[in-house]
């Protein structure tokens, strides 16, 4: 397979990994209980650190939960195929890879601009951001086209992210508080999502996220954005190509 070929597909997968606001989690039932050693299925939240690595706010109460902290093994699956007549013929990703608590700030605050109904429990005690290490990925990306990828696919290096983190909130701000107009362009024109207050929730090597409320899109860069002068230009090429 060409080298073009490949990134192509592993930067398709990372940015229908990145585009999902929720996964479903499968974790293994923790011993003990009537389905232990089990899959076990769940409904959550989900953002991303820069480098591609999946971030959950879940609480300790729950059974997820419990189970990771007995196993830290766990599966996501990214589902692309809303909107498609026959949904067997649309893009997902099914990830594997292990689970562990960070206390980390900024990935908490990554989360947050993309779940900001999670404020109102996010400082509860029981509640705690956690970090998946992806090691393994199976992408169907239409019918029959079918891939498996690793974990260098799906997690970018330092060197792709390192550069433009200290840069991310102010070119989130930026955008955000003189470039509204350009936001609703991207939405509307280039991604035909209606019109509506959308603002940027989050930027990343791959592309950046919009919201309008409720609603959610996704826009992919052409290139690889390794630093704020990177990510600048393409905002700019996809405003040309908006019509801003």
């Amino acid at each position: 397979m060409a080298d073009d070929e490949r990134a192509g597909r592993a930067a398709a997968a990372r940015n229908l990994m990145r585009g999902c606001t929720h996964a479903t989690l499968a974790t293994l039932s923790r011993p003990g209980g009537l389905t232990e050693g089990w899959p076990s299925p769940s409904l959550v939240s989900v953002g991303f650190a820069l480098d591609g690595s999946p971030l959950l706010l879940i609480s300790a109460l729950a059974d997820h939960t419990r189970n990771l902290l007995a196993d830290p093994r766990c599966g996501l699956l990214f589902d692309g195929t809303v909107g498609h007549a026959d949904r067997l013929t649309g893009p997902r990703l099914s990830v594997q890879g292990r689970a562990e608590r960070s206390g980390d700030p900024a990935l908490l605050c990554r989360f947050l601009a993309r779940h900001p109904s999670a404020e109102a429990y996010a400082g509860f005690d029981d509640f705690t951001l956690w970090r998946v290490t992806v090691t393994h990925g199976h992408l169907v990306a239409g019918f029959g086209r079918i891939h498996s990828l690793e974990t260098d696919a799906l997690r970018l290096p330092p060197a792709d992210w390192q550069e433009l983190a200290p840069r991310h909130d102010d070119i989130v701000a930026h955008m955000n508080q003189d470039h509204a107009d350009t936001l609703a362009l991207y939405a509307t024109c280039l991604l035909e999502q209606p019109a509506g207050d959308w603002r940027l929730t989050g930027i990343d090597p791959d592309g950046c996220d919009l919201a309008a409320g409720p609603i959610t899109a996704r826009l992919p860069f052409a290139i690889r954005a390794r630093d704020a002068d990177m990510a600048r230009a393409e905002l700019i090429r996809l405003a040309a190509r908006a019509g801003a």
